[in-house]
């Protein structure tokens, strides 16, 4: 069965340790068993007190989830995979984690079928957003992409806003996410139920409310080759992909080829690297707008043994 995976995002201070105690017990409560993934750019776990003993933890300390210890991070998730019951996998990010890099880096190729994403919970700290002028630019992107790719925007410390700021902030955070659920709250307090019922915003009250949901937010789709594919037919399937994939990787069993041939595609530039060995022949795709089945469909006529 696979495990649910839960990403918390959010810039530095914004609460996200918080929410992550709230989750914890949440889980807990419905009897799921959860497991942390805890990521701090420090040599030093400052948040690992906030997960309990009977929790299985593993940390990534030294560096940012995304890009330098991406390595690391792959190795972890596999040895909880194989030596730790759990249900639910919650990641709780540095605040400088780009959130399309997060999904990239824990849907490894070798185990993406055993993992279903379930979507990005972002806490933003309503000062910080409120005296945003203070920031950098890079830092002031950072926050508007962490906003902009989640499912659910946790709007934290609105005790410190006036009622017309806190008005403000709400405005702002749904310009720049029309389709996120925003709770404006103090000390990262929200319904719990709302976020274990997240589902990469697939909604069923409407038409027009799904495809809101299904276009707009980050997705990944996981498919697994079950034959060889004609190389040529691949080619003209990637480069009829939309703009809205970020990222593509897998190992593609390539007809007249020993062995699965890892293939990586990153902002339309794509990547040939022959195989050396059998590994899962798992496709991953990462973006937004993506419509899920049409592209698992569009994938099973190129795999011949379907």
């Amino acid at each position: 069965m696979k495990k649910d995976v839960y990403i918390l995002s959010g810039f530095l201070g914004s609460g996200k340790t918080t929410l992550l105690k709230e989750l914890l017990q949440s889980l807990k409560d419905h009897n799921k068993k959860p497991a942390v993934l805890l990521n701090e750019l420090g040599s030093v776990s400052i948040d690992s007190d906030a997960v309990d003993d009977d929790t299985a933890l593993r940390e990534l300390l030294d560096g940012c989830i995304c890009c330098t210890i991406s390595e690391k991070l792959e190795s972890q998730l596999q040895e909880l995979l194989m030596n730790e019951e759990f249900d639910v996998l919650v990641i709780e990010t540095t605040g400088a984690a780009h959130p399309v890099e997060v999904v990239d880096s824990i849907l490894s190729p070798l185990f993406a079928d055993r993992f279903d994403f379930r979507g990005i919970v972002t806490v933003v700290d309503g000062l910080q957003w409120r005296n945003r002028g203070d920031f950098s630019p890079a830092v002031l992107h950072l926050m508007r992409e962490q906003i902009r790719h989640a499912q659910y925007i946790v709007a934290n410390k609105m005790d410190l806003l006036s009622e017309m700021e806190q008005g403000t902030f709400s405005y702002e955070l749904q310009q720049i996410n029309p389709s996120a659920k925003v709770f404006l709250t103090n000390y990262s307090q929200v319904s719990m139920e709302d976020i274990l019922s997240l589902k990469a915003h697939k909604r069923s009250v409407s038409h027009n409310q799904a495809s809101i949901g299904d276009h707009l937010t980050l997705q990944a789709v996981v498919y697994t080759f079950k034959g060889k594919v004609n190389g040529e037919a691949f080619e003209d399937w990637v480069k009829n992909q939309p703009d809205t994939i970020y990222r593509m990787k897998g190992y593609v069993p390539l007809q007249g080829r020993r062995y699965p041939t890892l293939f990586q595609y990153s902002y339309g530039m794509p990547l040939f690297m022959p195989g050396e060995m059998n590994y899962p022949t798992n496709f991953v795709i990462i973006g937004e707008k993506l419509h899920k089945e049409e592209i698992k469909q569009s994938l099973q006529k190129i795999d011949l043994m379907m």
